[in-house]
């Protein structure tokens, strides 16, 4: 008799981890499902986003180029002033973001809690 109890002991674990592996392989297949379809998603938003950076980058560049010569008509001065007079604004500009950009980078630290429970869980 505990012969019996061992063997269907010995099934019904088998069986139970039979389930457990066919649970977690339709998860993983749900996941992976999942996944596919947010990724098909995030890459359409990701095209609308470069079109549209794209775009505005011609559209800036033509307003910069309209304001050039704009400058160089109403001071009557050569084009080459009104396109210079851009470039230095848009140099400072440039430079305002990067100082703002260089200070942000001195003030990262990665990812301080993380690396904490990291080490706190492989002591």
């Amino acid at each position: 008799m505990a012969h019996e109890s061992d063997a269907s002991m010995g099934t019904l674990v088998r069986s139970a981890l039979d389930d457990v592996r066919d649970l977690l392989r339709e998860e993983i297949a749900l996941a992976r499902a999942e996944l596919r379809q947010e990724l098909a998603k995030a890459r359409r938003a990701a095209v609308g986003f470069g079109g549209a950076a794209v775009m505005g980058s011609f559209a800036g560049l033509f307003i910069l180029a309209a304001i050039a010569l704009g400058i160089s008509e109403a001071l009557r001065l050569p084009y080459w002033v009104g396109f210079g007079v851009v470039g230095i604004l848009l140099a400072i500009v440039g430079g305002i973001f990067y100082v703002a950009g260089r200070r942000a980078t001195v003030e990262m630290r990665g990812l301080p809690r993380t690396t904490e429970m990291m080490k706190e869980n492989f002591r």
